[in-house]
């Protein structure tokens, strides 16, 4: 018999994915190449279902002779592999970031005498609108805990912003770049104390008590389906601490980061201006180990944030804390830095890797801002967050708002720069 190649992600099965199935097994014996999590999310979110349950799924499909797993987004290399006398795709693929790849399967095709077959893709079935339908009715707090440890292990390298309230969280989850090879997204929410602090008009202290933050965290939860992660500063008394992890765990947070600093907060990025007060890496360390004791979950991650560098100590001082925090059972390791040439970073990343350490590493670039991911990526980042951006720019703008309409006694030169009264109304739409 004739063979046939099908790609497909099917985190949601509908009547579009059997009609494909169908064309596809009157053609031949049907090789499903079912997406792989990390396929998927380098052109879309990490599929709800994963890759064992979607299997089990078009497993059962009348008319699929095998399922082959597919690695990436480009299919060059299952083509040359299974030589199929049929490609089936939905014409989906004829724009966007997948018109690609669909040219070099074109190429790879005409080689051996292979044919593209496009069926019309079925209009009223897409899983990306059914599933971001089910997402816009809110996510379990237990699959938005665990979904961070699954974009890990399907993403090398993932990216996530600063949100404040409801509003930043929700421009942070629905934003995208749409390349011509690639589809940009955040991957996670950061939920900052300096900036959760300062649209409340209080100082980046500790001064805005935890009951005052998860409320904060609540907005975003309501609104939003990533995963988040929690800045917990120094975590509070070692005593706490533990309460913090399992309180953020039932309402689904995926992990917060903890800095091992002590005594009264000053934010890292005064460096040596001000007072910094360490932590003894072994006393940091049993906050660690108390922490993910009470966590309720595996998926649930402590990050220890290594403070050495804002406070003046030498590379291998961050390097020693490190080892011990990996050793005390962190999920990761953040390394902070306000030096604007990069250069520590740089060079921390690269011991860091010798010492053979294979916690995912957390960068925060916004003094070194000049270097770009894919260079972060390189130097071994496996996590970015942008930490303060959605704050810092939402502020000059009002500012400038506010004193235009003292300028002016009107607010008519503003139009140009805010929204209409029609855009803010209809803003947040009714479920």
């Amino acid at each position: 018999m004739k063979t046939v190649y099908v790609p497909m992600v099917a985190d949601y099965l509908h009547h579009g994915h059997i009609h494909v199935i169908n064309i596809a097994k009157s053609l031949g014996l049907v090789t499903v190449g079912l997406m792989t999590d990390s396929a998927a999310a380098s052109y879309k979110r990490v599929p709800l279902l994963n890759y064992e349950s979607r299997f089990k799924l078009v497993s059962a499909i009348d008319g699929v002779h095998q399922i082959q797993p597919q690695n990436q987004l480009d299919y060059v290399e299952a083509i040359e592999k299974f030589r199929p006398d049929y490609f089936v795709h939905g014409t989906d693929w004829r724009s966007g970031v997948q018109k690609f790849a669909r040219e070099r399967v074109i190429d790879a095709l005409f080689k051996y005498g292979g044919e593209l077959i496009e069926p019309e893709y079925t209009l009223d079935a897409s899983s990306s609108t059914v599933v971001n339908h089910i997402l816009s009715l809110g996510v379990q707090p237990h699959h938005r805990l665990s979904s961070l440890t699954r974009l890990l292990r399907a993403k090398s390298f993932i990216r996530g912003i600063e949100s404040h309230n409801g509003l930043t969280a929700m421009i942070a989850e629905s934003s995208i770049y749409e390349g011509d090879t690639e589809t940009r997204t955040y991957d996670f929410i950061w939920l900052s104390s300096l900036t959760d602090s300062a649209s409340r008009g209080k100082p980046d202290i500790e001064l805005v008590d935890i009951s005052a933050r998860l409320q904060t965290l609540q907005d975003i939860l309501d609104v939003t389906t990533k995963p988040i992660i929690f800045d917990a500063d120094t975590g509070g008394k070692l005593e706490h601490f533990p309460y913090l992890v399992s309180t953020l765990g039932r309402l689904g947070v995926s992990a917060c980061i903890i800095e091992d600093k002590t005594g009264l907060k000053k934010n890292s990025l005064f460096g040596t201006q001000v007072t910094q007060s360490l932590d003894d890496p072994e006393l940091f360390a049993q906050k660690i180990i108390a922490g993910k004791r009470s966590a309720i979950s595996d998926d649930f991650m402590i990050i220890a944030r290594i403070e050495s560098l804002i406070a003046g100590f030498p590379i291998s001082e961050a390097l020693h804390r490190a080892s011990v925090y990996a050793a005390a059972g962190a999920d990761g390791i953040m390394i902070h830095s306000r030096h604007k040439s990069g250069d520590e970073i740089i060079q921390f990343c690269q011991e860091y890797r010798q010492l053979g350490l294979d916690l995912p590493l957390i960068l925060v670039p916004s003094s070194y801002n000049h270097i770009k991911e894919e260079d972060l990526r390189l130097m071994g980042c496996n996590v970015v967050i942008y930490a303060n951006h959605m704050l810092r720019s939402a502020y000059p703008a009002m500012r400038d708002t506010a004193l235009s309409i003292l300028e002016h006694q009107r607010s008519l030169e503003c139009d140009e720069s805010i929204m209409s009264i029609n855009e803010i109304i209809n803003l947040i739409p009714e479920r």
